[in-house]
């Protein structure tokens, strides 16, 4: 195996282990009703997706397994596909998405639902959606993957 892998499986660790930190550390938070401010448009709050993205077919109960079985094909394909590629930009690109899928496989396979935390709002318009880490890497992956193709 070339060090490009190597370098995939490393961000991919560090990324779902930051990731369940930070779902662990949301979870114990003492929330009031509207979530709590954090930073200047930015709040914690308490969402459970039984869904994919923004909680489309949260309605299908029998998604769950499947979203878990897809989040670790993918995330183990991605690592494979990475050791073809030897610049470190790919790799990280290549364990940030791994690592994100592999988090959110995660919340489902210990809580049914994957815990969706983060939300930002701005200037008087509140945003419906929430997010975590996890997304927040898949995001930031992709991003880089096609930005630097």
């Amino acid at each position: 195996m070339r060090i490009g892998i190597w370098r995939g499986i490393a961000v991919a660790v560090v990324v779902l282990a930051i990731d369940r930190l930070s779902k662990v550390w949301a979870l114990d938070l003492p929330l009031v009703a509207g979530g709590r401010e954090i930073l200047p448009f930015v709040r914690i709050v308490r969402t459970w997706n039984t869904g994919i993205n923004f909680g489309l077919f949260s309605e299908s109960a029998d998604l769950g397994l499947f979203l878990v079985a897809f989040a670790v094909i993918v995330g183990v394909g991605i690592l494979a596909w990475t050791n073809r590629y030897a610049q470190a930009w790919h790799n990280v690109a290549c364990g940030l998405i791994a690592g994100g899928a592999l988090g959110n496989a995660a919340d489902r396979l210990i809580y049914g639902a994957v815990h969706d935390f983060l939300n930002v709002s701005c200037c008087g318009l509140r945003n419906p959606y929430a997010f975590n880490l996890a997304d927040a890497a898949i995001f930031l992956g992709v991003f880089l993957l096609i930005v630097r193709r």
